[in-house]
């Protein structure tokens, strides 16, 4: 199937072709169709299958006719790097057209923005906090608004934005389309679906809270003490390429940047304490290939838009088993494979069961010679009992971890 049979105009065919793109993915061919109809979608994809395209080439071709230079479609992201990914994207795909769009979000000053706004623009990429800033102080003219987009959903939740997004909803025309994107479907997100959608089109191309096909995981059993220097040795040992670190706090980040630079590594720290400007620094090092391996939280599970990461690194496994399929999201993008390396420490176990349990699927345990766990993680009915563990060498490609 080409772009062409989805009923695209031609100048959106000839951006999509000057951007490399030949055929469209599963989530595009579902969901423009649908979109092109002005029919509401909420749409249920796994993270780097195209799913930006997916709404924006509806929304491009809907703009090309009507009145230009007032507010008409509005793209609400969770975070400040998603925001700028699809302002970009809007940009690339409407190139040969007349529509104008605007990147709104927290973190930079309101000057630019207001302008930008005050402009007159067709699309409003937004985050929800400096969107509600923008329209308290009246730079916002919603009264025409026929599209909005809520992208991202489940993530925009979880950061806790559910308030901003309903006191959003509530100021926009009830007369309007809407397309509601998400990587996962718990029930906060489909109460908000229902309160945002109406006779809405489902559109679904893989199993819920399923990483993508083309991802190995890895899950490697380690004393918490011991982590940062099985990651030294592990980033030394496994294939080279951009790899992408996850850890849970601020300071963890910086604390294992620091350690492992020590080591060696070209490695820059990501998270929101840093300045916008220190980020988009690092984000671009690395996006350029300067920078091999950075090392982020959760701030970077979505929106950033860097090709080939060949792993991706759970440093701390984390506490909503949600959250790991976005972090391995980054990797095995557009059709790839990749490597989603787990580093779990004997208290983290039951998180990592709950993350199983979410997956459907069992992972194979496996040690790093010279660095096994002391104490055996504790299953529910079982009382802990010291031991060290005793297993196979695990051989192959890799040859440095024992299978348990």
């Amino acid at each position: 199937m080409s772009f062409e049979s989805l009923g695209l105009v031609a100048e959106l065919l000839r951006a999509l072709e000057e951007q490399g793109y030949t055929e469209p993915t599963p989530i595009q061919r579902e969901a423009i169709p649908v979109g092109l109809q002005g029919r509401d979608v909420v749409g249920c994809a796994q993270t780097g299958t195209g799913k930006t395209a997916a709404f924006l080439l509806p929304i491009l071709q809907r703009l090309r006719e009507g009145p230009h230079g007032r507010l008409r479609a509005l793209v609400l992201v969770p975070t400040r790097e998603l925001a700028e990914q699809v302002f970009s994207r809007a940009q690339a795909y409407g190139r040969h057209g007349n529509v104008k769009a605007a990147a709104v979000y927290g973190g930079v000053g309101m000057e630019p923005q207001t302008k930008a706004l005050k402009g007159g623009v067709d699309i409003v990429i937004a985050t929800p906090g400096r969107l509600l800033d923008h329209m308290g102080r009246g730079h916002v003219d919603t009264s025409a608004l026929e599209v909005l987009v809520l992208d991202e959903a489940d993530r925009m939740l979880d950061m806790g934005f559910q308030r901003d997004v309903y006191r959003i909803l509530d100021a926009l025309p009830a007369e309007r389309q809407t397309m509601f994107f998400s990587a996962t479907i718990s029930a906060d997100v489909d109460r908000l679906a229902q309160r945002a959608l109406t006779d809405h089109a489902e559109v679904e191309t893989g199993r819920r809270a399923e990483a993508a096909d083309g991802v190995e995981h890895i899950l490697v059993a380690v004393d918490k003490s011991a982590k940062r220097s099985v990651l030294a040795k592990m980033l030394k040992e496994l294939p080279t390429g951009r790899t992408l670190v996850f850890t849970r706090t601020k300071y963890g980040a910086d604390k294992l940047a620091h350690h492992l630079r020590r080591e060696g590594t070209n490695v820059a720290a990501f998270h929101g304490g840093k300045t916008q400007s220190a980020r988009n620094k690092a984000l671009d090092r690395f996006r350029l290939g300067k920078t091999h391996v950075l090392v982020a939280t959760d701030v970077a599970a979505r929106g950033i838009d860097v090709t080939n990461i060949v792993m991706v690194v759970n440093f701390d496994v984390p506490q909503d088993p949600e959250i790991y399929v976005h972090r391995v999201g980054r990797t095995a993008r557009a059709g790839a494979s990749g490597v989603a390396l787990t580093l779990m420490s004997p208290d983290e176990w039951l998180m990592m069961r709950d993350v199983e349990k979410l997956m459907r699927r069992t992972l194979p345990r496996d040690v790093v010679p010279g660095f096994e766990p002391t104490v055996e993680p504790v299953q529910p009915e079982e009382r802990a009992e010291p031991s060290r563990p005793q297993g196979r060498s695990v051989r192959g490609r890799r040859g440095i971890a024992r299978r348990r």
